[in-house]
């Protein structure tokens, strides 16, 4: 709970003083003490997802330290910093996928899609989620018959398949939750691929009428999703307005395409 706390906490506060620096870049007039700038040394800009590796590294290993006999106190204080840390680092996330400075362009908002992600899952956990839920550790550990073992290492590896099929559908939300709550995956297998998922290639290609039902399903239910985010990413980028419809359909348009279908492997003559 405090390290989603202070993950929470260092994200918010994170955005305001970027955008705050953001704001004020073409102010001549010297910052004082206590107004937040950029940190580096001469031309070098020291991003922070730098301080953000570094404390997700010194809290990783400090929480290592005390799983020997580290108590609550000694491990909630590393778990804050570990938030903090990972905060730091997902903010820019963006930045490492592309290994360039995109943190204000349309590429940046991989960032937020991560810490989207990151607070999910830390949020599922809280609530008394477990990845795998038909994983029964207490069975494994209770009863250690090679049959109750066997059956759920085959009903872990079944949740498994699942995952990747939702995954393969393109579902990665309905699959990164599916994988805490089972049900979901089984509603995410059964339903009709993502238009531009690898699925869709593979087995949409030669059936016109199930790419047009997954194109139809995609912008009819995309849309709000679509709207949804944009707002939310004009908030956190300091353009806080709804999206248009133009940028609606701009935006869907690169997100709702069809898969190509395989290419079919080259014919070699026989010898």
């Amino acid at each position: 709970m405090w390290c989603l706390i202070a993950f929470l906490l260092t994200f918010l506060v994170t955005r305001t003083i970027v955008r705050y620096i953001r704001h004020n870049a073409n102010n001549d007039t010297p910052p004082k003490w206590w107004q937040p700038r950029n940190m580096g040394h001469g031309s070098t800009h020291i991003h922070h997802v730098v301080i953000g590796v570094i404390l997700v590294m010194v809290s990783g290993v400090t929480m290592v330290t005390l799983a020997v006999d580290g108590g609550v106190p000694e491990f909630t204080v590393a778990a804050i910093g570990f938030g903090i840390g990972a905060a730091l680092v997902l903010d820019e996330f963006a930045l490492i996928l592309h290994l360039q400075d995109v943190y204000w362009s349309e590429d940046g908002r991989a960032s937020v899609d991560a810490v989207f992600a990151a607070v999910a899952v830390a949020g599922l956990l809280i609530l008394g989620f477990n990845p795998l839920s038909f994983f029964d550790i207490d069975i494994w550990r209770e009863d250690q018959t090679l049959l109750a073992r066997a059956t759920v290492i085959g009903i872990a590896l079944i949740t498994l398949a699942l995952a990747v099929v939702v995954l393969l559908k393109g579902k990665v939300w309905t699959g990164l939750v599916g994988m805490f709550i089972t049900p979901l995956l089984i509603v995410g297998a059964i339903r009709v691929s993502r238009p531009h998922a690898p699925w869709a290639r593979w087995r949409y290609g030669a059936r016109p009428r199930r790419m047009h039902r997954s194109l139809e399903r995609e912008r009819r239910l995309r849309r709000p999703v679509v709207s949804a985010k944009l707002w939310l990413q004009h908030v956190i980028a300091g353009e806080p307005h709804f999206p248009d419809e133009l940028e609606v359909d701009a935006q869907l348009d690169r997100e709702i395409h069809p898969a190509p279908a395989p290419t079919p492997a080259p014919e070699t003559d026989a010898a």
